[in-house]
């Protein structure tokens, strides 16, 4: 669950301040330093940050490279992108949808450092008492509006060829979700697990559309401050290496591997089951090599497109974009999406390169 609330419209008001400062901002963090602070949150493909951190991964690679690294758990997903976004953290987990309308929106330019994994079935329409995503046009939606969930259900009304005006999106806490869902108001919903786990354990509920319908586009990811690891490649290789090596540990099939997973399935508020069954709906890039080839993958630039255009029709993308394309995207290989003077939001292979050619 990307815990608690996605609802991004809050935000880009609020961050207007940081493209006002953005040059400041960019000098105050561009310099070699020794102490870094990365900040996440609770969902399934993040909690392998808070787990290397616990059990002293993350410090080896730490010390490895002669720094120190604080990885702080943020309860408030959204607080801890806008905290990263004013320059507070130099690293945050978020996905590829809020790291354009967040911090490069705001004007922060920013890399994805590590592609850690993508939905393929933890986010999903539910309808009740109807078995077909068509059967939603002119019902409301209840969803958290905004995000992801509302990018998921815009692709799934495509996917039949309806849009949003065909039916009326509710604005819905996800914390609130399941107690709405159980009224008989509500007939249709979208979110994400371990929501829709107990949704559809109800009576009539039918999920009619999911992440793995749209494969690799709602992407989870490690996202640092360019200038940080411009200036501090130290702090970009420390992170790739304990990312990996806590990889390679919770994907094995033995005690060590069940062991991890279990406690991250404790530290998330689920059991070894439940924290399995998140895993089971999440496209895990467990090596290197998988996550470096989705990284240079065509499709991802194509995704980012589709993520830049939804953005855009709804207002995410700040009062000064005039268009889809305003803000830039650099993807490997020289590739660009949108205007090459703004670029702000970078996904680079390079460091997850070396972890894949063990030259970390």
């Amino acid at each position: 669950m990307r815990f608690p609330k996605k609802a991004l419209s809050l935000f880009v008001g609020a961050l207007a301040f940081v493209s006002v400062g953005t040059a400041s901002l960019s000098d105050a963090v561009a310099a070699e330093k020794t102490s870094f602070k990365v900040a996440w949150s609770i969902y399934v493909g993040w909690m392998p940050w808070g787990y290397a951190s616990d059990h002293g991964i993350v410090k080896k690679w730490a010390d490895k490279y002669g720094i120190d690294i604080e990885v702080v758990q943020i309860n408030d997903y959204i607080e801890s992108i806008n905290q990263y976004t004013a320059g507070e953290y130099d690293a945050c987990v978020m996905t590829n949808m809020d790291a354009l309308t967040i911090p490069a929106a705001g004007g922060v330019d920013s890399t994805a450092l590590i592609l850690g994994d993508f939905s393929n079935g933890n986010d999903a329409v539910i309808l009740k008492g109807k078995d077909k995503l068509a059967d939603v046009k002119g019902q409301n939606v209840n969803l958290v509006e905004l995000s992801v969930s509302h990018y998921l259900l815009a692709r799934g009304l495509e996917s039949v060829g309806m849009a949003e005006k065909d039916v009326k999106v509710v604005n819905t806490s996800d914390a609130d979700m399941v107690a709405a869902y159980t009224t008989d108001d509500v007939t249709a919903v979208t979110t994400w697990n371990p929501l829709v786990a107990e949704i559809t354990a109800m009576p009539g509920a039918n999920k009619v559309f999911d992440s793995s319908q749209i494969p690799g586009e709602i992407i989870d990811m490690l996202v640092a401050n360019t200038d940080v690891v411009k200036d501090n490649p130290k702090f970009a290789k420390a992170l790739v290496g304990a990312w990996f090596e806590t990889m390679a540990l919770m994907s094995q099939d033995n005690a060590a591997g069940k062991a991890a997973r279990l406690a991250m399935g404790k530290a998330s508020g689920t059991d070894l089951a439940g924290y399995e069954m998140q895993l089971a709906s999440t496209k895990m890039f467990y090596k290197a090599k998988v996550s470096l080839a989705f990284a240079k993958s065509a499709e991802l630039p194509a995704t980012m497109n589709k993520v830049a255009g939804f953005s855009f029709d709804h207002g995410l993308l700040g009062d000064g974009a005039a268009d889809a394309g305003f803000i830039g995207m650099a993807f490997p290989g020289g590739k660009t999406l949108g205007d090459t003077a703004n670029i702000k939001l970078r996904f680079d292979d390079s460091y997850v390169g070396m972890a894949a050619e063990g030259a970390l």
